[in-house]
């Protein structure tokens, strides 16, 4: 028989992103939101929007949409960007109300400032940055847990960037690293060890906001069944049903985008949850695991009272003498089930009485 292994709860990142609008006041009334709302993890991003992003490089339509289209994506993100040393202070203060600290590295000087100086042993990578093999070798060197999420990605890109991942973690630093190295990592038992025990999936549609239609949750079940590692989701749909929906399909990581208020000026607010929506969401989401259980077919303590009122026993039919070969017109079924189960008719059948019954009794042959 397989073992039945209890799943952990599913981790809730609270993605705070950059809804702060480059406001240290906003950035921690997000942690306390956060806090309050029950979540495991508040996230921000970290960049700089010079080594992110070219000049002219344009704004996505939802961008465009949220903040307009007269101004570059690279000037649009320096006003979001948030400094080193408020970084380490929003940490701090997120571990003082019981949160872990995550943020989104998008470029190298930013994964140094998450890795060397704010001491982060666990690392998100975004969907944008699954290609870029060069970072994801930054981040598997790092050490570090890593989740990986992957929208816009094909399975074949998912197991290109595993591959990366599973080279950074074995590889000598005399190794040259490229993509014949990659699969021979991948392809390794080595190599799969090292995903199992620090790299989780996350799917994702990268769509802002994603339509339900488009959430596609049955991919969670095919890259599990794919890499062998464990896979949550990163949810850009309105509301929080379909959040709910992959904490019930078993996501073990939930990631969900929150805000102080959906009407306020930035690329990401109009797709965020708001507080109360947030505490519903996490909420929710603990009743959802709660309800997964470990898988195990089997009678809960709560149903055994029940069992024994709803089921039936064998009785006897009517009057019977000891000695008397018992027969189908001397048997019956009928509650309460506290007697034998129903399931022994045919052993009873036959058999001599070895007492006196009267109609009801409750047989014990």
């Amino acid at each position: 028989m397989r073992e039945h292994v209890t799943p952990p709860p599913v981790r809730v990142i609270a993605e705070a992103g950059v809804n702060h609008n480059g406001r240290a006041d906003w950035a921690f009334r997000l942690v306390e939101v956060a806090a309050q709302a029950g979540a495991d993890v508040v996230k921000f991003q970290t960049f700089q929007a010079d080594a992110l992003v070219t000049a002219d490089a344009p704004k996505a339509a939802y961008q465009q949409r949220n903040t307009g289209a007269g101004e570059s994506q690279q000037a649009m993100l320096r006003r979001l960007e948030l400094p080193a040393a408020l970084h380490r202070e929003l940490k701090a203060h997120a571990e003082q109300r019981g949160l872990r600290f995550l943020s989104t590295a998008f470029d190298e000087p930013s994964l140094r400032l998450l890795v060397d100086e704010l001491g982060l042993t666990l690392l998100k990578i975004p969907s944008g940055e699954l290609t870029n093999a060069p970072f994801l070798l930054q981040h598997a060197r790092s050490g570090a847990e890593l989740i990986v999420s992957t929208g816009m990605a094909t399975l074949a890109e998912v197991e290109q960037a595993l591959g990366v991942i599973a080279f950074g973690r074995i590889a000598g630093a005399q190794e040259q690293p490229g993509p014949a190295a990659f699969r021979a990592a991948y392809a390794s038992p080595e190599g799969q060890a090292a995903l199992r025990r620090g790299v989780t999936l996350l799917h994702c549609t990268s769509d802002y906001p994603a339509a339900a239609e488009a959430a596609n949750l049955r991919a969670m079940d095919a890259m599990a069944a794919a890499f062998g590692l464990p896979v949550g989701y990163s949810d850009h749909t309105l509301g929080i049903e379909v959040a709910l929906a992959a904490a019930a399909r078993g996501a073990c990581v939930l990631e969900k985008h929150f805000t102080l208020d959906r009407a306020l000026p930035g690329p990401d607010h109009a797709a965020s949850l708001e507080p109360l929506e947030l505490t519903r969401l996490v909420a929710g989401v603990r009743t959802v695991s709660a309800a997964l259980g470990d898988g195990i077919k089997r009678p809960q303590t709560e149903e055994l009272a029940t069992a024994a009122v709803a089921r039936k026993s064998l009785v006897a039919r009517r009057a019977i003498r000891a000695g008397q070969v018992l027969g189908p017109q001397d048997v019956a079924m009928m509650r309460p089930g506290t007697g034998m189960p129903p399931m022994a008719y045919w052993d009873v059948l036959g058999r001599t009485a070895s007492r006196d019954y009267a109609a009801g009794d409750l047989l014990d042959e």
